[in-house]
């Protein structure tokens, strides 16, 4: 992560990427934030985070297959580079060590 932060939000959508898996594309990341992370957000949001994300070398996508249900439009899946792995990962382990840092009486319960 040096030199390179994310907001919340971006990370929320990295890790919405890995929970959605190969069917990462972006109403289903919408669905994982609404579910997971209990945020109502716009599609157009998820795609400017994603746009940044990836301008930032963090995710990388391609078109899929065109389906009848989309009237034969393709949809954009994304997966993270190893570099957005990286991230998420490193921002656990600082999580987890701070969290760890903390007296449990502080959380009161």
């Amino acid at each position: 992560m040096k030199g390179e932060r994310l907001g919340e939000f971006e990370e929320l959508v990295l890790l919405s990427v890995l929970v959605a898996g190969p069917n990462a594309y972006g109403a289903a990341l919408q669905e994982v934030l609404a579910e997971e992370a209990r945020r109502d957000v716009s599609l157009g949001a998820i795609y400017t985070a994603l746009d940044r994300l990836g301008r930032k070398g963090f995710v990388t996508s391609e078109l899929g297959d065109p389906t009848p249900v989309r009237g034969g439009r393709r949809k954009r899946h994304y997966a993270l580079t190893g570099k957005g792995l990286e991230h998420v990962r490193e921002a656990r382990r600082i999580r987890e060590r701070m969290w760890a840092q903390v007296a449990p009486d502080l959380l009161g319960g």
